[in-house]
C-alpha cells in the first residue's frame, strides 16, 4: 500500500503541473454576514455567508455574482467554454428547515444542438470534504489550491467540461453546509443532498444571463458521494420538485446502503471519510450526539474536530488506513457499534436509497471490484429499483482489482465517464433509453 510520503509527493507533482494557487493564511474572528471566516486558513469569500432570513420557496435564488473560471479561453464571442456565476439559493433540509445552499452556474459557450430549449445538468459533487474551501464553486476558481494547511482539488470539472462542450448547461450544487459557513456539511445525507440537486435546478432558471427554462430537459449527474445524491434526488423528484423535468440521473457508485459503506471505508485510504460520516448524522440528528459522547475516547472527538475542516487532500495525508477502533472507548469499531445500537442504525436505515422509485431512466454504473464503496450495495440499488419497476440502466464497470482500495473506486469513474455523459446527452436530446433489468440476473 502506498506511504503518506508517496502520497505526499504525488500531491505535490500534481501541484507543480498544474500551477497550484496559494491561498491566505488568516484567522477566523467570529461569523455573521460581515465576518470573514477562515477554514485551515483560508478566507471563504463574504458571499458564503448565509443571510439571516432566507426566502420561503425552495430553488429561489438568494444572491449571484461573476465567477471567474480559472481554465477558460477568451474569444471574440466570449469565453471557452463558458460564462460562470456564483449562486447562493434556497433549500429545505431533512428536518424540514430552510438552508442556504451556493453553487455555481456555466451557461456554454457551444450551441445546442438538440431539439427543444437548451437543456440542464445538475453536478452533483463527490467526495470533497468537509471544510467550506473544499466545495466545488470554489474548485471551479481553484482547481488546485494549497496553502500548507490544506489541500483542495476540483476534480469535478473535467465532467463539467465535458458537459459543457455539448452545448448543455451545467449548475453545480456545494451541498447544504460545504461553502456556506452557517452550518457543518451533512456529509452523505440523501434527503439534504437530493433537496440540494433538485433546488439547483430550479435556482439556474433565475440566474442573470441564463438560457435554461421551466421547460428545458434536466439531467442529473453524480458519482460517489455525487452518485448518492442524484440517486436520491431522483427518488424524491416526483415529491418535492415535480417542475424539474427530469430526463435521465446518472448515478455512478451511490453509497445507497451507509451500512455497509461505512465499515467499507473504515481503515482505507479515504478513512477520514469516516468522520465526515459521523459529523454528518450528528449535525443531521442532535439526539444521536449522547451516543457519540459516550462512545469516542479523546483521540475521536479531536479526529472529528480535525476532520471537520479537512478536504480530501488533507485527509488522505492525514487520516489514510486509520481504523476507528482507535477513536473508541472500549476499542470497538463504529460498525459493531452502530450493530448494537438501535437508535444509529435507525437513522442509517433513513438514509437507505432504494425504497422509492426513481423519476424517469437511471443509468447506474459501479466498478465490480469498487471495495471502498461496495460493488455489492450498488448493485442491489439497482435490484431494488427493478422490482420497482424503474426504467434502470445497469452498467457494471468490469476491471481488475488494483490493489487499493481508493483506486478501485476511482478507475471506473474514468473508465466509464465518457460514455455516461454521452448517455445524459442523448437523455437530454429526448432519445429513448432501454432499460435491461431483465438482464440483470445474469450480468456481474
Amino acid at each position: 500500500m502506498p506511504s503518506r510520503r508517496v502520497l505526499l509527493a504525488t500531491a505535490a507533482a500534481a501541484a507543480a503541473c498544474l500551477g497550484v494557487q496559494a491561498v491566505p493564511a488568516g484567522a477566523a474572528t467570529g461569523s455573521g454576514e460581515d465576518t470573514q471566516v477562515v477554514s485551515r486558513g483560508v478566507k471563504i469569500p463574504l458571499f458564503y455567508n448565509p443571510p439571516a432570513e432566507l426566502p420561503a420557496a425552495d430553488g429561489t435564488l438568494i444572491r449571484s455574482e461573476p465567477l471567474p473560471l480559472a481554465l477558460s479561453l477568451p474569444t471574440p464571442d466570449g469565453p471557452l467554454p463558458g460564462t460562470a456565476t456564483r449562486l447562493m439559493y434556497k433549500s429545505t433540509d431533512m428536518g424540514g428547515g430552510p438552508v442556504a445552499v451556493t453553487g455555481a452556474y456555466i451557461e456554454p459557450a457551444a450551441r445546442w444542438s438538440g431539439t427543444g430549449p437548451r437543456p440542464l445538468v445538475v453536478v452533483a459533487p463527490g467526495t470533497l470534504g468537509q471544510g467550506d474551501q473544499c466545495a466545488a464553486s470554489m474548485g471551479l476558481e481553484h482547481p488546485l489550491s494549497f496553502n500548507g494547511r490544506t489541500m483542495s482539488v476540483g476534480y469535478e470539472d473535467l465532467a463539467i467540461y465535458r458537459l459543457l462542450a455539448k452545448g448543455v448547461a451545467v449548475v453545480v450544487t456545494d451541498y447544504a453546509g460545504l461553502g456556506t459557513t452557517d452550518r457543518l456539511h451533512t456529509y452523505v445525507n440523501r434527503v439534504d443532498e437530493g433537496h440540494a440537486v433538485l433546488d439547483a435546478a430550479r435556482a439556474a432558471r433565475s440566474v442573470p444571463g441564463a438560457s435554461v427554462t421551466a421547460a428545458s430537459r434536466v439531467g442529473l449527474y453524480g458519482y460517489s458521494q455525487g452518485g448518492g445524491a442524484t440517486a436520491a434526488a431522483a427518488e424524491l423528484q416526483s415529491s418535492y420538485a415535480p417542475d424539474v423535468h427530469l430526463s435521465g440521473t446518472y448515478a455512478g457508485a451511490p453509497p445507497a446502503d451507509l451500512t455497509a459503506v461505512t465499515k467499507a471505508i473504515d481503515g482505507s485510504e479515504l478513512a477520514g471519510a469516516l468522520g465526515w460520516s459521523l459529523n454528518g448524522f450528528l449535525q443531521s440528528d442532535p439526539a444521536l450526539r449522547p451516543i457519540a459522547d459516550e462512545h469516542l475516547n479523546a483521540a475521536g472527538k479531536a479526529a472529528l474536530k480535525d476532520l471537520s475542516t479537512m478536504c480530501v487532500g488533507d485527509a488522505l495525508f492525514g487520516y489514510a488506513y486509520s481504523k476507528s477502533t482507535r477513536w473508541t472507548t472500549d476499542g470497538r469499531s463504529v460498525s459493531d457499534i452502530i450493530g448494537s445500537t438501535p437508535a444509529l442504525q435507525d437513522f442509517l436505515d433513513s438514509q437507505r436509497i432504494g425504497r422509492l422509485k426513481p423519476a424517469g431512466p437511471v443509468r447506474l454504473a459501479t466498478g465490480t471490484s469498487d471495495n471502498l464503496v461496495p460493488h455489492g450495495q450498488a448493485r442491489q440499488l439497482a435490484v431494488d429499483w427493478c422490482r420497482k419497476g424503474a426504467d434502470v440502466i445497469y452498467k457494471p464497470v468490469v476491471l481488475p482489482g488494483l490493489g487499493s482500495a481508493l483506486l478501485n473506486h476511482v478507475t471506473p469513474l474514468l473508465a466509464d465517464q465518457g460514455s455516461a455523459v454521452d448517455w445524459l446527452a442523448d437523455r437530454l436530446a429526448g432519445k429513448a433509453a432501454q432499460d435491461n433489468c431483465a438482464t440483470l440476473p445474469v450480468q456481474p
